[in-house]
């Protein structure tokens, strides 16, 4: 298999180009050579998706049997449409990462992929779906901008020829987000750690190798689809996560949990302030089996916490990236809610 990654410097791009060298396989980037050295045996063009010489440019080093987008969480559909039609003549197949954002129905109801996706037309322009500053509904911008990258990816190549992927919550070595960080940091800080709602919530964040290895089988398999990538339903647990990351930071702290009324009464930030932590009814209720069906496995969230700290502790880096600011919470303000609590 010969492929091109869009991306493959950084997190679960560099996992996709890591998993298809294991394989044996050819593997080409196309990145703009700003987050991260290419992967050694790989063969990376730099230029930028938005400019359309770059993209004829990129094309004359195909073909390829199939290309993996992974790097296309900041651009336009229309960004997106332009360099799939730009490869489209060169590439057998085209895998598209999106998200479970682009469901009308995230986070606040359970999800198949026959769930509605939301509107973005495929040739729209980074500012559609923007909100007015008086807007108190749901913030639909980001989830919109995917789905119409969706719809872009299948208007250059055809329904048999895209594989859309649509994953929650990516984890482990190479994260730049900074959640699972966030909670091993403060888990080797020791002492009372406020954890948030009930212990036994179900979660399903999934390992970016599990990730980077379906999107592999799905470059190489024949037709198309769409799939959720989601650790299966009620297999993983907050507590489980949590614990996770006490033992392999040497158990120095120990776990005070809080009811969602108390953080919510006291201002936590859902999602941010204490990772992962959302009341919403369909947050963690998305339904990963079809994926499964076509070869999706998801490793123990045990195996990713301690493979992301080993990552940390022998001085991994992530990439800078401002979503890393805004995950964790101040210890003065943890203090006053488990004051609260009596501890």
């Amino acid at each position: 298999m010969k492929i091109l990654v869009l991306g493959g410097t950084w997190f679960l791009g560099r996992a996709v180009a890591q998993a298809a060298l294991e394989r044996g396989w050819s593997v080409w980037t196309f990145n703009r050579g700003k987050s991260g050295a290419a992967l050694e045996g790989t063969r990376e063009v730099h230029g930028d998706r938005r400019v359309q010489e770059d993209l004829v440019a990129l094309a004359q080093n195909g073909p390829w049997d199939a290309v993996i987008d992974t790097s296309a969480s900041e651009l336009a559909p229309r960004d997106v449409l332009a360099g799939a039609k730009a490869l489209e003549p060169v590439a057998g197949k085209y895998v598209y990462v999106s998200t479970v954002n682009a469901y009308r129905g995230w986070p606040n109801e359970p999800l198949t992929e026959s769930s509605e996706i939301l509107d973005g037309p495929a040739d729209a322009d980074v500012d559609y779906g923007r909100l007015p500053a008086n807007w108190d509904g749901p913030d639909w911008y980001y989830g919109r901008q995917k789905a119409g990258a969706e719809r872009a990816s299948l208007t250059a190549f055809g329904a048999t020829r895209v594989s859309i992927l649509r994953p929650g919550v990516i984890l482990g070595p190479g994260e730049y987000v900074g959640r699972l960080p966030w909670w091993l940091q403060r888990a080797e800080k020791g002492g009372a750690i406020l954890a948030p709602g009930e212990a036994d919530k179900t979660i399903q964040p999934v390992d970016v190798r599990d990730v980077a290895a379906f999107a592999l089988d799905q470059a190489a398999s024949p037709g198309g689809g769409a799939f959720n990538v989601t650790a299966p339903i009620g297999r993983e647990t907050m507590s489980g996560l949590l614990t996770a990351c006490l033992e392999v930071t040497g158990r120095a702290g120990h776990l005070v949990w809080a009811p969602d009324d108390l953080l919510i009464e006291q201002g936590v930030q859902q999602w941010t302030e204490l990772p992962l932590w959302r009341t919403h009814a369909g947050v963690w209720s998305i339904d990963s089996s079809a994926a499964e069906a076509a070869g999706l496995r998801c490793r123990p969230l045990a195996e990713t916490v301690a493979a992301t700290w080993e990552w940390l502790r022998g001085g991994g880096t992530p990439v800078e990236h401002p979503r890393w600011a805004e995950h964790g919470i101040s210890m003065a303000k943890e203090a006053v809610i488990l004051a609260k609590l009596g501890r």
